[in-house]
């Protein structure tokens, strides 16, 4: 079975920040899409990085893509979300998504696979 596991969530003070990071197990060759996308409570999904495994492609949304930054390590099987300049309204359940169709066209919250969430609070 594929599982997706967040860790590196926690609170943090406005202007810091995290790094969250997925480990990726069951179907690792394949998994040419990764992301990350979060909810905030009464909010709707959404969409906050996604990598192209195969050719590097990155996509951010706009809200974020002066302080976030995403990174794969393909021989860990790891994605990484680096957050900086962290402000309240980031705050949200973040969660690792990953998919195997090729190319990787898909949103992140689309994708086939996900992680159980990482809670990110910033105060």
């Amino acid at each position: 079975d594929v599982q997706l596991v967040e860790s590196g969530g926690g609170s943090v003070q406005a202007g810091g920040s995290l790094r969250l990071s997925c480990a990726v197990s069951g179907f690792t060759d394949g998994m040419h899409c990764m992301g990350w996308f979060r909810q905030a409570p009464g909010d709707e999904v959404e969409g906050v990085a996604r990598i192209d495994s195969r050719g590097g492609s990155i996509l951010v949304a706009d809200v974020v893509k002066d302080r976030f930054n995403i990174s794969q390590d393909n021989a860990k099987n790891t994605v990484d979300l680096r957050m900086s300049s962290l402000k309240p309204e980031d705050t949200a359940i973040y969660y690792c998504a990953a998919d195997p169709r090729f190319p990787c066209d898909v949103i992140s919250h689309s994708m086939t696979f996900r992680g159980q969430g990482t809670q990110v609070t910033v105060s």
